[in-house]
């Protein structure tokens, strides 16, 4: 599987953005797909997946109620709509998927992130 993400930007607080990220595969090529965020000296977090076997999507809190994950299976593309932007949300963005499955703790988001897209600047201005 390969990843191309896109529609990072510079925005203003409360403004909305939405990344694309196109896989090479089907969704039956992996067990779930979803969006990362990291800043400068932080580790990479999940924002958002959404689970091949169910469809079901996950999100973290932080990002709750404004941001939407969705897929095009036809188009082979997730989306992440993401709304009321914060500047804490200024951050690398990157799409990945799962290609093995994984165990995950009780609150973690079921992604854990084998393959990876390049990342995409999200900046959201104060």
């Amino acid at each position: 599987v390969q990843l191309q993400a896109s529609g990072g930007g510079l925005v203003q607080t409360g403004g909305s953005l939405r990344l694309s990220c196109v896989a090479s595969g089907s969704a039956s090529d992996y067990y779930a797909i979803g969006w990362f965020r990291q800043v400068p000296g932080e580790v990479r977090v999940a924002v958002s997946c959404i689970s091949s076997s169910n469809g079901r999507a996950y999100y973290a809190e932080s990002v709750k109620g404004r941001f939407t994950i969705s897929r095009d299976h036809a188009k082979n593309t997730v989306y992440l709509q993401m709304n009321s932007l914060k500047p804490e949300d200024t951050a690398v963005y990157y799409c990945a998927v799962d290609t093995r499955r994984y165990r995950f703790s009780s609150g973690d988001l079921p992604i854990f992130g084998d393959v990876w897209g390049q990342g995409t600047q999200v900046t959201v201005s104060s």
